[in-house]
């Protein structure tokens, strides 16, 4: 049995060849974008390490090289470890395997596409796939690759067709996105299996953007468990999401592959690549291991966060659209991330009261109205602004487009207060 996208839950949108390549070893430690974007934003196709039984290694979005073209660098300061903020190390060619690929057929192709993420503040772009649920461009794919992203391309592999797209929605703990292409019609679209999960033993084949290199591969493979459970961390380390209920595979899923159809023996999407992990204990895309373990998203799990999305509900999970845009980066010592700005900045000291700045978007709300690095903002339409996290919570309850008075002490301890309009902000 399967089902369209069309077909699954009247979808619309809310109001080969061969192909053996090199494993490259790339360093994605930089990839993750919580350091150059702005309050709201954790990563554009951030590194995601996985914890588990079997050792831990980068989810399978990647930040472009810089080698190939794109910008990459932080607007707010020196490169990260690994590289610029936003980009990856070059690969090291000594440490390579052969990934077990090949290319994908035009059967394998229908209804995937390829993404590139963009935040035009930290001049970074990273790669993911997505799963084509609708002729006019409704597209799923997971919310680490289009998380903190202000632009979002997408092409259709099979014509070479490209859109631009924009987020209607997303869950950051079930790392799913609906994103939706602009001007789209006509759009091949993927069978959704709707037996339920695969069994252990069943054959499988993961389709993706492998690396990010702007072709469809196809990684053949076994269900080897199924309800498994995974935290997800950045590369830096940092904690991250815990993932539940996931397909584990033996296919040789890789950076760039998020967020594309895991496949059975009928063709039908049985699951959203998601992650992987090296077996030997070192990150699939760090090392030149052969024993590597993908886990995806079952489609049915999707796709209930699919359907809350469309409907438009916000929930405890659940976002619809973009934030509210401020457009500062915090200081270290203010512990969280906010709407708007960065979590992680150049100061270690925290002050006394308020949230600290440690930069400002060029351009943005909080530059035109003449914040600055060093100063601290106190008040927020006269609501008392103590740390980073009350920033945070004030700033969730606006949207783009409101009018808000801020206050602030400013480098040479004077009170100053302007009134400033939230703009869109990049995706949360």
């Amino acid at each position: 049995m399967n089902r369209t996208g069309d077909e699954s839950s009247d979808i619309t949108a809310p109001s080969g060849q061969d192909a053996t390549r090199p494993r490259r070893r790339l360093w994605l430690v930089s990839a993750t974008l919580g350091g150059t974007l702005l309050i709201s934003a954790v990563a554009a196709g951030a590194a995601l390490a996985v914890t588990s039984d079997e050792g831990w290694a980068p989810a399978d979005s990647v930040a472009l090289q810089p080698g190939a073209g794109r910008g990459s660098g932080s607007p707010f300061g020196p490169a990260g470890p690994g590289g610029p903020n936003g980009g990856g190390v070059a690969p090291d060619e000594s440490a390579t395997a052969t990934l077990d690929v090949t290319d994908a057929t035009d059967e394998q192709e229908a209804g995937v596409v390829i993404i590139e993420a963009a935040n035009g503040y930290s001049r970074s772009v990273s790669a993911g796939t997505g799963i084509v649920l609708t002729s006019d461009g409704l597209v799923l794919t997971n919310n680490h690759v289009i998380e903190g992203s202000t632009e979002i391309t997408v092409t259709v592999p099979a014509t070479g067709q490209t859109y631009e797209a924009t987020v209607i929605g997303r869950d950051a703990t079930a790392d799913i996105a609906v994103i939706e292409l602009e001007d789209a019609s006509g759009l091949d679209v993927a069978d959704l299996d709707d037996d339920g999960d695969p069994g252990v033993g069943d054959e499988v084949t993961g389709v993706g953007n492998a690396y990010g290199e702007g072709e469809l591969v196809a990684a053949a493979g076994t269900v080897t468990a199924l309800d498994q459970t995974i935290t997800a961390s950045t590369s830096y380390g940092a904690a991250g999401e815990t993932l539940q209920s996931l397909i584990e595979v033996d296919a040789d899923i890789v950076a760039g592959d998020s967020g594309g159809p895991l496949l059975d023996d009928e063709g039908e999407v049985v699951g959203v690549n998601t992650a992987a992990t090296d077996t030997n204990g070192m990150p699939a895309a760090y090392s030149a291991g052969t024993d590597i373990a993908g886990y995806a998203i079952p489609i049915d799990d999707a796709m209930q966060v699919v359907d809350t999305i469309l409907a438009g509900q916000d929930t405890d999970t659940v976002t619809i659209g973009y934030p509210a845009f401020l457009g500062v980066e915090l200081a270290t010592g203010n512990s969280g991330s906010v709407p708007g700005g960065m979590g992680r900045g150049g100061w270690s000291e925290q002050s006394a009261a308020g949230a600290a700045i440690a930069g400002v978007v060029d351009g943005g709300p909080a530059a035109s109205a003449g914040l600055r690095a060093g100063d601290t903002i106190t008040a927020v339409d006269g609501v008392t602004v103590g740390s980073a996290d009350d920033l945070r919570q004030i700033l969730d309850g606006y949207d783009p487009g409101d009018s808000v008075e801020l206050t602030w002490t400013s480098t040479d301890g004077g009170t100053q207060t302007a009134t400033v309009t939230l703009t869109e902000g990049p995706a949360a």
